[in-house]
């Protein structure tokens, strides 16, 4: 007579598994935590890194420049505390209706030459 066999599955394919999806979820969490503290934003930089943000004078075009170099002729940095640092920011959506004249005046930039 033949008896019926059971098959048996043996411990550590269980164990596997199990290991298989906490390695996949220790991954995810790590992963996270290195996006969350190393200040990546999900916000465009007005610049890359290595770069500052300067305005054209009496007008609003912009442009990045490489840290340690100055500004090009007809460009100044923007005033102190207000700098774009982000795309539609504060300061990004203030400089799209002013400038700085000649004079480092903030002005109000005309309609016509606006960009």
């Amino acid at each position: 007579m033949h008896g019926i066999s059971r098959i048996v599955r043996g411990a550590s394919v269980g164990r596997g598994r199990r290991a298989s999806r906490r390695a996949v979820g220790l991954a995810l969490a790590s992963a996270t935590v290195a996006v969350l503290t190393t200040g990546c934003s999900l916000e465009d930089a007005i610049c890359g890194g290595g770069e500052y943000p300067v305005m054209t004078v009496g007008s609003t075009g912009s442009a990045c420049v490489p840290d340690g170099e100055d500004p090009p002729k007809g460009y100044v940095r923007y005033p102190e505390g207000k700098v774009p640092e982000h795309v539609d920011d504060k300061w990004d959506t203030y400089w799209r209706t002013h400038s700085v004249d000649r004079n480092g005046r903030i002005i109000e930039v005309p309609a016509a030459s606006e960009q």
